[in-house]
């Protein structure tokens, strides 16, 4: 088995005692504080991760905007220089390849961020595919990117560069801005549904960086890691590759088909996912919230009269609504409000009820 990697900030983690753990074949922090401290920091203040684990993927040429549109579910074509997407790609099943953010560097170029475990398997799916007129570079080695996620982000990070945040919008990026005197490029995104920013900046300048978002945030930020970052996002209903999505779950079956352009033309994926969305996906995912003790955990059986009819995809404890919640995927007929089923908990049928909107909304969602 190969030795695991370590990324720019590996000493950083050390240095603030980050509990190293090896994820996807990275040494990374699972907590510094603890998992629940960081995550209400993130929640109420700000927290900072290390996600440099990330893969980049550069897509560029003068058909590299057409052979995104074909390869993803949702609308490139839509997308203004300095704006992100999230979107899909998927096998001709259905089934999803994994889930990426398209940033728009410019009219014939194009910043894909993927998940770390599906680098590689992006990389041939994509070169599995080129056509004259496009290039595809895996640019992983040359970023290191930092999340700072929370309410007082934007307070944290204004002091430290020129760039107008307040300007930013959510899903947009400056491609050239300079924090604490480094270049990096800086997006409104994040994966905690807090409000905050990710930076992408040269590996040897991750550290320098890292240092100057702790020391402006002060007592307002404290270094988070991927403990918190899975309850952050699984509190919030985002999906995780591997869990909510994968080969054999399509979008429309995970809940995502907002990002699936059935309209756009013709891409991979698009008539199996149209004649799924005609027939109704046979499985969904729903909403379950424990009624008794035990905790509900990734994989495990959900029954409903005594059947097996699913399984959890993601669950636990979540901090900010102080409930045991699970997210799992079922048949179809049992997606009704109310329905009593049950998640078997090592060996053990625990009551669940199926709910919708008992997840905490993201914050450009509340209030509304």
């Amino acid at each position: 088995m190969p030795e695991a990697r370590k990324t720019p900030l590996y000493d950083m983690h050390l240095k603030h005692g980050g509990k190293m753990v090896d994820f996807a074949g990275w040494l990374l922090p699972v907590e510094y504080s603890g998992i629940i401290h960081e995550h209400r920091m993130v929640r109420e203040k700000a927290g900072l991760f290390d996600v440099s684990h990330m893969g980049e993927i550069v897509v560029s040429g003068p058909q590299a905007g057409e052979f995104l549109q074909y390869m993803t579910t949702n609308d490139v074509a839509r997308l203004a220089r300095g704006q992100i997407c999230y979107s899909l790609l998927c096998y001709e099943d259905g089934g999803v390849v994994d889930d990426i953010l398209i940033y728009k560097l410019g009219p014939e170029e194009f910043l894909l961020v993927v998940n770390a475990a599906n680098t590689a398997k992006d990389l041939a799916w994509l070169e599995q595919h080129a056509r004259p007129g496009v290039q595809i570079r895996d640019m992983s080695n040359q970023y290191a990117q930092l999340a700072l996620q929370g309410p007082r982000a934007e307070k944290i990070l204004q002091p430290l560069t020129d760039k107008d945040l307040a300007a930013l919008k959510y899903y947009w990026f400056y491609p050239q801005a300079v924090v604490a005197g480094i270049p990096c490029l800086l997006s409104r995104t994040g994966y905690t549904g807090e409000p905050g920013f990710e930076l992408y900046v040269a590996p040897e300048k991750a550290a320098a960086l890292w240092e100057a978002l702790l020391a402006a945030g002060g007592e307002d930020v404290v270094p988070a890691g991927l403990g918190a970052r899975d309850t952050l996002r699984m509190e919030v209903k985002l999906p995780l590759y591997g869990h909510e999505l994968g080969p054999d779950i399509t979008p429309l079956q995970a809940g995502l088909g907002y990002f699936v352009k059935l309209d756009k033309g013709d891409f991979i994926g698009r008539a199996a996912l149209q004649a799924e969305k005609a027939a109704g996906p046979a499985r969904r995912l729903v909403e379950l919230v424990a009624l008794e003790k035990g905790i509900p955990r990734a994989g495990y059986p959900v029954r409903c009269q005594g059947r097996e009819v699913g399984r959890v995809t993601s669950g636990g404890y979540a901090p900010t609504l102080d409930k045991f919640i699970a997210l799992a995927l079922v048949e179809s007929e049992c997606d009704r409000p109310g329905e009593m089923l049950e998640i078997v908990v090592r060996g053990r049928g625990i009551k669940a009820r199926l709910e919708r909107g008992i997840f905490l909304p993201p914050f450009n969602r509340r209030g509304k």
